[in-house]
């Protein structure tokens, strides 16, 4: 399989199977793109109407190479290779995502977990909680050296000495048993200070704060419990901790809404007020909601994705890039086959623990009952549950079959395929429209940044 695309002056090939991206000429573009519809001896009688035969006939060579490479038309064998779920040592945990506090100081509508309480009663995590969750990834982690915690909410700052003292007993467990944790801090930032700022620059492989763009779009929805925006709150705090950051990744992280479908502004704001590193997400919520995106937005936020992609090249050459998380990607180094077919490993390798200790497959997923695992005490007992995450894969969607991006999002989130179409192997097909869309923009920046080195 192949997709063929221009944009911004650039006239790209993606191979599927084999990953391959050319950039190309015009006339071996119209080859690519007509090769598998049309004769040979026609191919080249109507494009000699065009361009001299010899140069046809020496592109489509040309062609006819790339496909003896193996590197066009290609044709992969990876669902043999996962047909059967995840390989031998799936049993494996990586990652744990601890929501150590189900509760909030804002009151985002918008909020997935329901304000911060996941649909049930507020709660902080016990620190004892805490280590039996370090104690449970420890012990499941078999050979695998460097392990991955989230400090999830809510807002995990109203449970702020208990990650800090849970970090502590990870740290002297490392030595001990050979691994080294990579911990992560999402906030909404109304409680940063210089104990948090200092800590998580020490501690912290990577914050993520949430601050959705323009004074007037991140107040609209991120209020405090009596109603009021917080944007001149946390803006300062956020620039101060990213200012003292040494070490360490960090990003700001938004939400696009159907009110701001012009959200390339709140991206450029963020990057007016400092910060190089941006993820801006859409909104995923029922359709009824008067902010839910709907089909009529789908050409404008297209839109706003090219624009951003045709910026961002601009602010690069003077000097004044960002990195927008869904453009980047390393097409030298980036994941094995594996990765790019079975995604994230929620419910397999990734596990979220609530404030009661409970299992579930992805922080996305805790509200739901149905998808309760097991504990930190005794493991998943649900073991029917973590088979279905097993076989969550491209191949096992059916909708992900003819997709060209499907090794770029490896059949994508299971848990909004769930919200969206309540089935864990179902798809979210308007995010996969967004996705499609930015994996073409982050593929014409590369061939920009080829092109003009």
């Amino acid at each position: 399989m192949i997709h063929s695309f221009k944009l911004n002056g650039y006239p790209l090939v993606i191979d599927v199977d084999s990953g391959s991206v050319h950039l190309v000429d015009e006339l071996v573009y119209e080859i690519i793109t007509h090769y598998e519809e049309l004769p040979k001896n026609e191919l080249v009688m109507r494009l000699s109407s065009a361009w001299p035969k010899t140069d046809v006939l020496e592109a489509l060579a040309e062609v006819e190479s790339l496909i003896d490479e193996g590197v066009l038309f290609s044709m992969g064998a990876h669902e043999q290779r996962i047909k059967d779920g995840r390989p031998a040592g799936s049993s494996i945990v990586k990652a744990l995502c601890l929501n150590v506090a189900h509760s909030c100081n804002l009151n985002c509508c918008y909020c997935f977990a329901a304000q911060g309480t996941y649909k049930g009663e507020q709660a902080l995590m016990p620190l004892s909680t805490g280590k039996h969750a370090i104690d449970y990834l420890v012990r499941h982690s078999g050979t695998r050296r460097n392990l991955e915690v989230d400090f999830f909410g809510g807002e995990p700052l109203l449970n702020w000495e208990m990650v800090k003292e849970t970090v502590h007993y990870a740290r002297s467990k490392e030595k001990e048993h050979n691994k080294h944790f990579r911990f992560t801090l999402t906030t909404n930032g109304l409680l940063i200070d210089d104990d948090v700022i200092e800590f998580t620059n020490r501690e912290m492989d990577n914050v993520v704060l949430s601050l959705d763009g323009r004074k007037e779009t991140h107040d609209r929805f991120r209020v405090t419990q009596g109603g009021k925006g917080c944007y001149d709150v946390v803006v300062p705090k956020f620039k101060e901790l990213v200012k003292r950051r040494t070490r360490g990744t960090y990003y700001i992280r938004g939400t696009y809404t159907h009110y701001n479908t012009d959200f390339l502004q709140d991206i450029l704001h963020i990057a007016d007020l400092g910060f190089d590193e941006i993820s801006m997400e859409p909104v995923v919520c029922p359709p009824d909601e008067p902010y839910a995106l709907t089909p009529e937005d789908m050409p404008l936020l297209k839109e706003q994705y090219e624009a951003l992609a045709r910026e961002m090249i601009r602010r690069d050459r003077e000097g004044k890039g960002f990195r927008f998380y869904h453009f980047t990607m390393d097409l030298e180094h980036g994941p094995c086959i594996y990765k790019r077919v079975a995604g994230c490993g929620s419910g397999t390798e990734y596990l979220a623990v609530t404030p009661t200790g409970d299992l579930y497959p992805c922080h996305q997923l805790v509200d739901n009952r149905d998808f309760l695992m097991g504990n930190v005490w005794e493991g998943v007992t649900r073991l029917d549950l973590q088979k279905s995450f097993l076989k969550c894969n491209v191949f096992a969607r059916e909708k992900c079959h003819d997709c060209w991006a499907k090794y770029y999002c490896s059949g994508g989130c299971a848990a909004n395929a769930y919200h969206v179409s309540g089935d864990l192997l179902g798809t979210d097909d308007y995010g996969c429209e967004l996705f499609r869309k930015r994996v073409e923009c982050a593929l014409m920046m590369k061939a920009d940044e080829a092109t003009n080195q």
